[in-house]
């Protein structure tokens, strides 16, 4: 979904998070029964780059992690998660995953991945950027409220201006794109719904 965004960091070492990822990537794969072979063939990620990931020796992209993820069934932050999830979860400011690319900045703040998947994100991009998302998994919704600027959203060959205070629902099992065609900065907060389902065994 987020193609081209190349680094993620928090406030802890990024070497911290590289290798949660690394761990939670194998363990997961491995609960699923899968080979990297088999990953590769669900998530479009090649076998080369999950070796590298499985190993701790990348920093993968956002689009990279949620290629992944959905070939897995879970979220984005339960790869990214460094200890057990609690009943109740407070994630610090600090320890929010950032990913970014130039002037663009997508802050993943938290996540589930039962009964459904679940990720609230939070992003800024300057004048005249955009973002290419790519297409989710069937049933997939994702809802944004813009904080402040104004949003072109483009979704299936048909474009749509969110401005500040208004929301927007829409289907994002096609390729969208959230650009800022504005002067001043564009901010929104987005949460991205999944159907959870396991892939097959």
């Amino acid at each position: 979904m987020y193609s081209g965004f190349t680094r993620l960091h928090r406030m802890q070492d990024p070497e911290i998070i590289t290798q949660a990822i690394a761990n939670n990537v194998r363990a997961t794969r491995a609960h699923r029964g899968l080979t990297l072979d088999a990953l590769a063939a669900r998530s479009g990620v090649s076998r080369g780059m999950l070796v590298q990931v499985e190993q701790g020796r990348t920093n993968p992209s956002v689009s990279t992690l949620t290629r992944i993820a959905s070939a897995l069934g879970v979220t984005v932050a339960r790869l990214v998660e460094v200890g057990d999830v609690p009943m109740v979860r407070i994630v610090p400011k600090a320890d929010v995953v950032t990913f970014q690319q130039g002037e663009t900045q997508a802050r993943l703040l938290v996540g589930a991945d039962t009964p459904m998947i679940l990720e609230l994100w939070d992003w800024r991009l300057a004048p005249g950027e955009h973002h290419d998302g790519d297409a989710h998994p069937a049933g997939t919704r994702e809802m944004l409220t813009v904080l402040a600027g104004e949003l072109t959203l483009s979704v299936f060959g048909k474009t749509h201006v969110i401005g500040a205070g208004d929301a927007v629902l829409f289907t994002a099992d096609r390729p969208h794109r959230y650009a800022n065609e504005a002067e001043e900065e564009l901010r929104f907060v987005m949460v991205v719904a999944e159907p959870r389902e396991a892939p097959d065994q």
